[in-house]
């Protein structure tokens, strides 16, 4: 860095002297005209202040921008490498989250899928404890039809014993005369005699 400095300053230097050398004679012979700062004398410091000036700023820049450009590279450096450690972790991260979202679609199809066969099976399952239900309904339906048919067969057979009992009374009541009622006396006293032989 020293090294590029003094040949920096050498350069400028030189540069300054040769222009000096050249512009000395012309200055002398210029220095009768009228305006001084349109005479070489006048050029040449301005030339001189231009290179003394940005000499000076080049100087401050070669001595403290080495150091000051150096940190920012480094803070670039840095703000770089941080920079791709991020985009890696964020692509890692995109990565991660385009895979779940394929596996998601796929878990979606499955879902939908198991979730028509259990409806299916659940609808099937429903069907036949259905039938299964009107079946018994249906058989319990044909025993109360039958218990009511048997009761009301009993019922209409003791009402018709009655009615035949009542009728048969009345019948042999009705034929019942004094001479029918003294021959029935007689064979039942005949029976009776004849079991007791």
């Amino acid at each position: 860095m020293k090294v590029r400095l003094r040949i920096l300053f050498l350069g400028a230097g030189a540069l300054v002297a040769a222009f000096l050398a050249t512009a000395l004679p012309a200055m002398a012979a210029e220095a009768a005209s009228e305006n001084p700062a349109d005479s070489t004398v006048g050029i040449v410091f301005r030339w001189l202040n231009f290179v003394l000036v940005f000499g000076g700023a080049g100087y401050l820049i070669a001595k403290n921008g080495g150091t000051f450009f150096q940190a920012r590279a480094r803070g670039i450096a840095q703000s770089i490498t941080e920079a791709s450690a991020a985009k890696a972790d964020a692509e890692r991260e995109l990565h991660s989250v385009e895979s779940k979202i394929a596996q998601l679609d796929s878990e979606i199809a499955g879902l939908r899928e198991s979730a028509r066969r259990d409806s299916e099976a659940e609808a099937e399952r429903l069907r036949v404890e259905g039938r299964a239900e009107i079946e018994k309904i249906r058989q319990a339906a044909r025993a109360e039809l039958e218990a009511a048919e048997r009761a009301a067969r009993a019922e209409l057979q003791a009402a018709a014993a009655a009615l035949a009992v009542e009728r048969a009374g009345s019948l042999i009541r009705a034929g019942m005369t004094a001479q029918v009622r003294v021959r029935m006396f007689r064979t039942f006293l005949d029976e009776l005699a004849r079991s007791a032989n």
